[in-house]
């Protein structure tokens, strides 16, 4: 069984639960503890207690840790993807490609904690000089979701250690293998005991402590809107600092003087891999009328020739849904749609393979409007939803009227266009004739509306969330 990471020590929890392989549910991946309120206020508490020796570190030590970390993770991208796939359900090529991200988000923030910059100004004063610097927030908690189980946490804990925080990190209840492993390269990094933390449980205790419990300075949650709801309600009722990414209701625009193949392809992409489990996939595709007919032809027929079957076999396209939770989901908006009138194109259905697992064929929705629910409710699975416009405009139009503001795409050849979609498109990440899913790790990440609440992730943004600002008045 593994255990929980406790100021810088292995720890029983009050349970273990079993992880169970989505694409094949007969094979236990291994058992994890859980802890209980009372263990995760244990980590509170030791991470508290090393913050302040972590943030007096140098930054030549935080580099070299953040190094080590990703050093490992790159050499061992096969064998860490082959986790990943394992018990998330992704491809092994979309697995391994994860990992490899994670490990080059470490080396990145490696380089961040040599990079901090600061400012100094003359005042307006004379005889006055002004030093303007960052210095750690202090402990972070960090609450990652399921669908990317290791490049979230990587993003969330690399630039918080390099930056000089001390972490309590919480991973998704069906994902412990991937948080365990890399917890297990964190402890091997020279880190003080206590500057990082794994306590793996249920949102109920674990998660809840970590809202509750004001030694925690800053939280950062990448989830549900309800449940990002609910994070911003705790943190503002103790002024605690937070960052949320929650859902989406991606748009991606086709205009009838779009590259077909590359459009098609775009929305495959976007719509489907990952079994359509990302945050920035693409689930509607608003198509203008002229291309409308043609689009929905050859997506119906790409997406037939998708394979669909264990994550690790090879030439698998598409692996399973993530749970059976999330399986009944998806086929409860399946149903929603036909009764709400879309017409469902191909896909949709539950269906069997050689292993004992959540597979669902990817689904089309025709003729949708933006009042279904199918077309304003994230689903989070392989549905897409397609809906026509008149022209640019009324694409446009569709793309905006959405509660959320993540991702949005245009596939168009038009200049013109594609310069004023950049523009006016209400979303934080616009993508042109690119697929919505698919982000760098030295960028900023995040969206507007009820996608995102606070600071960007990622790149060099991230410093306006672990970092805060001391300004220094000095007579000279």
């Amino acid at each position: 069984m593994k255990h929980n990471y406790i100021a810088g020590q292995w720890l029983e929890g009050i349970a273990s639960v079993a992880n169970i392989n989505p694409s094949d549910t007969a094979d236990v991946i291994d058992y994890y503890a859980h802890a209980d309120a009372a263990q995760a206020g244990e980590a509170i508490a030791a991470a508290h207690a090393a913050a302040p020796l972590w943030a007096r570190s140098t930054p030549q030590q935080r580099a070299d840790a953040l190094d080590k970390i990703g050093s490992e993770i790159l050499a061992r991208r096969e064998e860490l993807g082959g986790l990943l796939s394992r018990e998330e359900g992704k491809t092994l090529p979309e697995g391994i490609g994860e990992v490899t991200r994670a490990g080059n988000i470490f080396k990145f923030f490696a380089g961040e904690a040599l990079r901090q910059r600061g400012d100094k100004l003359a005042s307006v004063r004379p005889g006055v000089e002004i030093e303007v610097t960052r210095e750690p927030v202090g402990t972070v908690g960090i609450i990652a979701p399921w669908n990317f189980p290791m490049a979230i946490p990587a993003w969330k804990i690399a630039p918080a250690l390099a930056f000089g925080n001390a972490v309590v990190f919480k991973p998704a209840e069906l994902v412990p293998g991937c948080a365990w492993a890399l917890a297990e390269i964190i402890s091997r990094a020279g880190l003080p005991a206590g500057a990082f933390n794994l306590v793996m449980g249920r949102g109920s205790q674990v998660g809840q402590a970590m809202l509750d419990d004001r030694r925690i300075d800053a939280i950062s949650f990448t989830g549900s809107v309800a449940t990002g709801t609910r994070v911003a309600q705790a943190a503002a009722q103790r002024l605690a600092k937070v960052q949320l990414e929650m859902g989406g209701k991606n748009p991606m625009v086709v205009l009838d003087d779009a590259d077909l193949e590359l459009a098609v392809e775009c929305a495959v992409q976007s719509a489907f891999f990952s079994t359509g489990q990302r945050c920035t996939a693409s689930s509607r595709l608003i198509v203008e009328q002229g291309i409308y007919a043609r689009f929905i032809k050859r997506m119906r027929e790409r997406t037939a020739e998708l394979r669909i079957d264990h994550a690790l076999t090879a030439g698998t396209d598409i692996g399973p849904v993530a749970s059976a939770d999330q399986l009944e989901q998806d086929l409860r908006y399946l149903a929603i749609g036909q009764q709400e009138g879309a017409r469902l194109v191909c896909g949709g259905e539950a269906v069997t393979r050689a292993t004992p697992g959540y597979y669902l064929t990817p689904a089309i929705f025709a003729d949708c409007s933006n009042e279904m629910r199918i077309c304003r409710e994230e689903i989070f699975g392989p549905v897409v939803a397609v809906i026509p416009a008149r022209d640019y405009e009324h694409a446009l139009e569709l793309a905006n009227d959405t509660e959320f503001g993540l991702a949005t795409g245009i596939c168009s050849n038009s200049l013109k266009h594609v310069q004023h979609f950049k523009r006016h498109a209400q979303a934080g990440m616009v993508m042109v004739n690119v697929p919505t899913a698919g982000v760098d790790y030295h960028v900023p990440f995040g969206g507007r509306k009820g996608s995102s609440l606070g600071s960007r992730e990622q790149g060099s943004y991230a410093a306006e969330f672990y970092t805060t600002v001391k300004t220094a008045y000095v007579g000279c």
